[in-house]
């Protein structure tokens, strides 16, 4: 689709742009995600340019949904604005409620609720919100018995996403609400 055709569509439905950029988000993650799942969940690239994830005999581990979470959180962390709009503060904020109540694994939401409430979310910038997201992951590391990060090198692990034309800048409606 050109990027025009892609800009009418857009403008014809005002979810659109959202789901469309949450589409492109989502295949982005799982070309990465795929390095670190189980060969019978390879991510492959169709004719369509869309990502299919070939069927496993089991259902996502406890585990795979953590790293999952955590590339999502940090790959959004790594492409926040520099000097976030009220309105990008406030849904990453709402972000990390909602995830610490919906979460599939009951335990882990709860924790993670925990962790919230000891540690509320510093999202004044891209290097504060990085920063506060590797903090938290490392204090949810150090529950499991994990190795911690050092979050002085956050950005060479998680740095921003090689987008042509800046199309992977975030970007959001100030007054968008469902």
């Amino acid at each position: 689709m050109s990027e025009n055709e892609e800009k009418n569509l857009n403008q014809g439905h005002p979810y659109r742009f959202i789901f469309n950029t949450c589409e492109a988000f989502a295949n982005c993650i799982q070309t990465h995600v795929c390095r670190f799942v189980d060969t019978d969940r390879v991510v492959q690239q169709s004719k369509t340019d869309k990502f299919v994830v070939a069927k496993s005999s089991a259902p996502v581990t406890k585990e795979e949904l953590g790293r999952c979470t955590w590339t999502l959180l940090h790959t959004l962390g790594a492409q926040f604005p520099d000097c976030p709009t009220r309105q990008q503060k406030k849904d990453v904020k709402e972000l990390m409620a909602i995830l610490s109540r919906l979460y599939p694994c009951k335990d882990c939401a709860d924790h993670f609720k925990e962790v919230l409430s000891a540690n509320p979310v510093q999202a004044g910038s891209q290097a504060e919100f990085s920063q506060w997201l590797c903090h938290v992951h490392n204090v949810v590391n150090r529950s499991l018995g994990k190795p911690i990060f050092p979050c002085q090198r956050i950005d060479a692990r998680w740095g921003k996403l090689e987008c042509q034309d800046r199309a992977c800048d975030l970007q959001g409606s100030a007054g968008f609400s469902i």
